[in-house]
């Protein structure tokens, strides 16, 4: 074993952290990623920074929260000028390429105006969160009235498919992402109904697999030089539906108990109670919705794990998992109907608590190999982690970097953080609309010291508290109990202080302020000076002694 070399970063998209089985799912057998687990550390109490794709994933590529980046929204731009983990590994000598989803959106509107070509290596790099690109597949190519959700969505996969005789304008939905009923007609997986049936497609033709084979033929491709490759899956993300033989896998029987309340439903809070109305949290309520999805969701997983065998067993085949760390982690949750929602976007841990696991081949990680830590880490910990792993120092960018290298942890030498914390601009939804929310209102803001987990929200609406220790499944919400409301003062102290801190001031380093506190201005400027003996001497000497013309009629 050594120090790692390379890094591979696999993402997946919107699994949950109770759907493994190293995560204690009784009946969702994950022996792959498992074995991954027993080979490093399980992480118990990893969070997101946002409970959406898009800004999920800029805080983890930029290694800052959301409302540093600024990218609050799905398509809404990463500003240019956010530097990423790959501008930050690229400078300590480490490739950085991508290969699957990002579901990043290029500010073109900024480039233009700093004259950075899209088609240039800078600009496809900024188009890009910082990557080199191998492939890119956000797996969304839906089609509306009004054209594709994403024009550049799923074109090689597309290809891929046409290639291997899939036939249609659009494989990856009438294959890849719906079923047949045998006559010719497609079923479309956007309708849930259609979940329990096998997509029409051959499994190794199926986004899971052909990502898996894009991932090793970029690692074979690579030489001597380190690297980092994002594997980003884009599964097991709607739409819900999955090839045999993994679309019967699971039934009933093996689905976990519901977690909702009726007291919940009964909620005055108005973002809570407003998110289970929306058509998402109304389809999830009911059973047979649920019955449907859930074994689908499951079936995908199994798939994804399936695939991280093929992929591990060829990285040990080959010798690169001596020299590799892996990451293994989500960029979010799925709500599956419990709290009487669907989807992610809310703060319960269902949504933004995620799995973490990261194997380090170096002798340092011996002493936590095959642990479980409860430690609070978050997604932004991974950039400063993977620098620190190609030799940077952190604190030359710790006013960049809002996340803490995980290192210290694998190496048995830290406890972690003190607080997690998450946020969610919902501006532009419906809900916003429904409540009359000025855009600077619709935000929410979550921390965790994990005992407690408080939700703030703007536009003067009250605050949501769940205990962990006596309600574990936040249930109860305590954001009125005149008993907490110590713990709720507390916590929005904690929030205010995380809020003020000095997240946009990133052209200069803290080390460099700090410098500058005991260093005299040898410049010129002297401030405070009554006469020529209150300064030193060497700083007053091309003052002293000067002559020059008296002005005329002065």
């Amino acid at each position: 074993m050594s120090d790692p070399k390379n890094i591979l970063f696999i993402m997946f998209d919107q699994l949950r952290w109770d759907y493994l089985s190293c995560y204690g799912h009784p009946h969702l057998h994950t022996p792959h990623i498992d074995r991954l687990a027993s080979k490093g550390v399980r992480f118990d109490r990893a969070y997101i920074q946002s409970p959406l794709c898009g800004p999920s994933r800029m805080s983890t590529y930029t290694g800052r929260y959301v409302h540093s980046h600024g990218a609050s929204w799905n398509n809404v731009p990463l500003k240019v000028g956010e530097r990423t983990m790959g501008d930050h590994l690229r400078n300590l000598g480490m490739e950085c390429w991508l290969v699957g989803k990002t579901h990043m959106k290029a500010d073109a509107e900024g480039m233009a105006r700093l004259g950075l070509e899209p088609d240039s290596v800078i600009g496809a790099r900024v188009s890009e969160c910082g990557f080199d690109v191998f492939e890119r597949d956000d797996g969304m190519r839906p089609e509306g009235p009004d054209g594709f959700y994403d024009d550049g969505g799923a074109l090689k996969y597309n290809a891929y498919l046409r290639g291997k005789g899939y036939e249609g304008d659009n494989p990856w939905h009438d294959h890849a992402n719906s079923a047949n009923d045998g006559a010719g007609n497609v079923l479309s997986g956007w309708f849930m109904e259609n979940s329990d049936k096998p997509a029409n497609i051959a499994e190794e033709d199926s986004e899971t697999p052909y990502l898996t084979r894009r991932g090793m033929e970029f690692i074979e491709s690579r030489g001597d030089a380190p690297w980092c490759c994002h594997l980003s899956y884009i599964k097991p993300h709607w739409p819900y539906i999955v090839p045999a033989p993994y679309h019967d896998m699971y039934g009933p029987e093996h689905y976990l108990p519901v977690v909702r309340s009726d007291e919940e439903r009964d909620t005055n809070h108005p973002v809570f109670g407003g998110m289970m109305k929306a058509p998402v949290g109304q389809a999830f309520s009911q059973d047979q919705v649920r019955d449907k999805v859930l074994g689908a969701y499951m079936g995908l997983i199994k798939q994804c794990d399936d695939q991280m065998g093929v992929l591990f067993d060829w990285l040990e085949s080959t010798g690169r998992m001596e020299d590799t760390m892996i990451v293994v982690t989500s960029d979010h949750g799925d709500y599956l109907g419990d709290h009487w929602l669907g989807e992610k976007t809310f703060c319960h841990d269902t949504s933004v608590r995620v799995p973490m696991i990261v194997y380090d081949p170096s002798a340092k990680a011996d002493v936590t190999r095959g642990t479980s830590s409860d430690a609070l880490v978050q997604l932004i910990d991974l950039a400063p982690t993977f620098v620190d792993v190609a030799g940077g120092n952190i604190a030359d960018l710790d006013h960049v970097l809002e996340g803490a290298s995980l290192l210290p942890l694998l190496h048995g030498e830290d406890q972690g953080r003190d607080y997690a914390f998450c946020e969610y601009d919902y501006s532009m939804t419906p809900l916003a609309k429904r409540l009359d929310l000025d855009t600077a209102e619709a935000r929410l803001f979550m921390v965790t010291d994990g005992r407690y987990k408080l939700v703030e929200f703007g536009g003067g609406i009250r605050p949501i508290l769940f205990d962990f220790k006596n309600d574990p499944d936040e249930l109860i919400d305590l954001g009125e109990s005149v008993d907490y409301q110590e713990d709720v003062a507390r916590l929005s102290a904690v929030l205010d202080t995380w809020a003020r801190r000095p997240s946009q001031r990133t052209t200069i380093t803290n080390e460099t302020l700090r410098q500058n506190r005991t260093q005299r201005s040898t410049k010129g400027v002297i401030l405070g000076a009554y006469g020529e003996g209150d300064a030193d001497a060497d700083l007053t000497e091309k003052y002293r002694n000067r002559r020059a013309p008296p002005v005329r009629g002065h």
